[in-house]
């Protein structure tokens, strides 16, 4: 099928205007006559399912946590962008949608970013009104920092723990809705398929986690908002219980897929110990405000630090190489995450890593310390000749700025970031591939909308810092409300949809199928072999750095894995009880069919952009090299019975608004 991605006429700063203008709308005593299923209550989900609750639909939420509140979203820790210049610095809705566009390498459709940047300071007074506790500078006005790609100050935050803020506000305009009985909450449920009457998704099949009895949900549409997949890669930043299963199922019923090669390797994570590792560490962006990155100048000082020789506090400053602040001096530590983790592999790779491993390198906050230690001191009238407490008051503004984050890196690695720089290297953190959607959220089902993390709408090749939180929030709180209604209009009359038909009946049989498959294969393999195996494969041949012979061999042994896991695995226990087990087994499946779309993706894309990044298509200084005559388009598969069938379908990307150049951050 042709791709429609229904953007409305207009200029650029008009489109969002004339839609809102021009759809149709729903009698609010219609509302109560209609049934939304949203699935994930993360960010994007559970202000989505408050909004339409608010607006009078019936809503029936569901997550696989035992509250909304375990919802990944609470582990974003940075901030969340808006346009607002509170700090007069130059910033616009304009150059917000510029920032994005450009820190996508120019991947993303125009249209979707610009309203992103649109609605962006709506939700800072939404939150608000809720009572997100955001920092606020002396005078009582919100407080703003900078975050990668862009030189402004557009990030609001609360602490270190933003996610977890914005998570509360959203939940408790949820239980408003649940107490009132607008929202029907399904906790520890798990969607596995969807159903599709007439062509349109009217429901889905769920697990109760707790019982393992498999029921059947209807309604008149249904929302995806289950978050990314980055967990294809078994190690990542994401909670670990974060799976690709509600977009892939809808995926295997019809639903595009867009860009899966379109993945985040975030620069500041804790780096790896060794093997024994179920998940890693984020460290926050807001840390490359006041840290500086940086590896010794000689390969014998990083050999005697990685033997435990030499610490980096007697590396003298000569002796260091700041090579972000050398390489890209007008952005400096603050470049996107991306252009950030190439650089960290290039050094690493080069021998200057600093760990054990040689995969990791210093982020330092010596000088941010002394600075503010200074200020501090002249405020107070007090000695700032007197280093030690220099050394007291800046560590005070740091903690004050950082100290959750510092006190999460202490508990972890036993050492005091204060005095000691922190170790750092890039990790699989977001995905920006994800269901394709329209300028309406709705994916290639009639019906079935896809919103937040799990579509592919926003942000290109690469997300900007800051961004994530804002789309959840745009999507669930002012677009999602908008255009489901404009979907669900010639509906109000049809009354509710039974479970009881020939597809509902269909769908629960293929859900029953792969269960008892599973549990009856009498393999000798927990499910976790497999996942481990094939994260191996993904970040070995598939992750920050990626050929052709790489990806083909990819494609074959993700195959090959796939083939022996439903001969070998082995889930213990019964398919009618709480088995967190099979669940495990049954979000693998889908890994190991994705991961393999996933190689498919990248090997098709001769050129790199953003996070994808092709070996053979680089600059002579080593930055990605676009093709935009070739690939200036949405990759959006079609499934057609396994991966390697696949049928690709391009949404050409048309630039009115912004010129097609090389990235620069020099």
């Amino acid at each position: 099928m042709a791709l429609d991605s229904k953007i409305p006429g207009g200029s650029i700063s008009d489109k969002w205007t004339n839609y809102k203008d021009h759809i149709n709308l729903v009698n609010p005593a219609n509302k109560r006559n209609l049934d939304i299923i949203v699935v994930g209550t993360g960010l994007a989900g559970g202000s989505a399912a408050a909004t339409l609750a608010e607006l009078g639909y019936n809503v029936k939420a569901f997550c696989f946590q035992d509250s909304p509140r375990r919802a990944h979203s609470i582990a974003a820790q940075g901030g969340i962008n808006a346009a607002k210049n509170y700090q007069g610095d130059g910033d616009s809705t304009f150059r917000l949608f510029y920032d994005t566009v450009k820190g996508g390498d120019y991947r993303a459709r125009e249209a979707n970013v610009h309203r992103l940047a649109e609605v962006s300071t709506n939700i800072i007074d939404q939150c608000v009104a809720q009572g997100v506790p955001f920092a606020r500078e002396y005078g009582g006005l919100l407080d703003n920092r900078s975050f990668g790609g862009t030189l402004v100050s557009r990030t609001f935050y609360a602490k270190g723990q933003t996610g977890q803020q914005l998570l509360l506000g959203a939940y408790s305009a949820m239980n408003r809705q649940i107490g009132r009985g607008k929202i029907k909450m399904h906790n520890r449920h798990e969607m596995l398929d969807l159903v599709i009457v007439n062509g349109k998704a009217r429901g889905i099949i769920a697990r109760n986690l707790v019982t393992g009895e498999i029921e059947r949900h209807s309604a008149h549409a249904v929302v995806i908002a289950s978050g990314g997949y980055g967990n294809v890669f078994f190690l990542s930043t994401n909670a670990m219980g974060s799976n690709v299963t509600a977009a892939w199922k809808i995926h295997k019923r019809g639903a595009y897929f867009a860009n899966p090669c379109y993945t985040q390797i975030h620069p500041t994570c804790i780096p790896v110990s060794g093997d024994h590792q179920a998940k890693l560490t984020l460290m926050s962006e807001s840390l490359r405000n006041d840290g500086r990155i940086w590896v010794p100048a000689k390969l014998e000082d990083a050999k005697a630090i990685r033997e435990g020789k030499l610490k980096p506090t007697q590396i003298a400053e000569a002796d260091r190489d700041y090579y972000l602040e050398r390489r890209y001096p007008a952005f400096g530590n603050l470049v996107p995450r991306d252009i950030a983790s190439r650089a960290a592999k290039e050094r690493c790779d080069a021998g200057f890593g600093v760990n054990k491993t040689g995969e990791a390198v210093y982020l330092d906050f010596a000088a941010a310390i002394e600075r503010y230690g200074i200020d501090q001191a002249r405020l107070k009238h007090l000695d700032e000749n007197d280093n030690a407490l220099v050394v007291q008051l800046g560590t005070e503004v740091v903690a004050n700025k950082y100290g959750n984050l510092f006190q999460m890196y202490e508990k972890i690695v036993d050492e005091n970031p204060y005095a000691t720089p922190m170790m750092i290297y890039p990790a699989v953190h977001y995905t920006m591939g994800g269901t394709w959607v329209d300028y309406n959220l709705q994916t290639t089902i009639p019906g079935c909308f896809s919103i937040g993390e799990s579509n592919f709408s926003d942000h290109g090749a690469n997300r900007l810092g800051a961004s994530a939180l804002m789309q959840g929030l745009a999507d669930g709180y002012f677009v999602l409300p908008y255009t489901i209604g404009d979907y669900l209009a010639p509906d109000i009359k049809m009354g509710t949809i039974s479970t009881d038909s020939p597809e509902f009946e269909q769908a629960e049989n293929n859900v029953k199928q792969q269960i008892v498959a599973l549990m009856n294969n009498g393999g000798s393999k927990p499910a976790d072999y497999f996942h481990k195996k094939l994260g191996k494969i993904m970040w070995d041949k598939v992750g920050m750095a990626r050929n052709a012979e790489g990806l083909t061999e990819a494609q074959n042994e993700i195959a090959a894995i796939r083939e022996e896991f439903y001969k070998e695995v082995k889930i213990p226990g019964t398919a009618d009880s709480f088995n967190p087990e099979l669940a495990k087994a049954l979000r693998i499946a889908d890994f190991l069919e994705l991961g393999e779309l996933f190689a498919k993706d990248a090997l098709h894309r001769n050129e790199s952009c953003g996070g994808h990044f092709r070996e053979e298509y680089q600059t002579p200084e080593g930055e990605a090299q676009r093709d935009d005559e070739n690939f200036a388009y949405v990759a959006a598969w079609e499934y057609k019975g396994s991966p390697s069938d696949a049928v690709l379908h391009k949404e050409q990307l048309v630039f009115d608004n912004v010129k097609l150049v090389q990235r620069s951050y020099k």
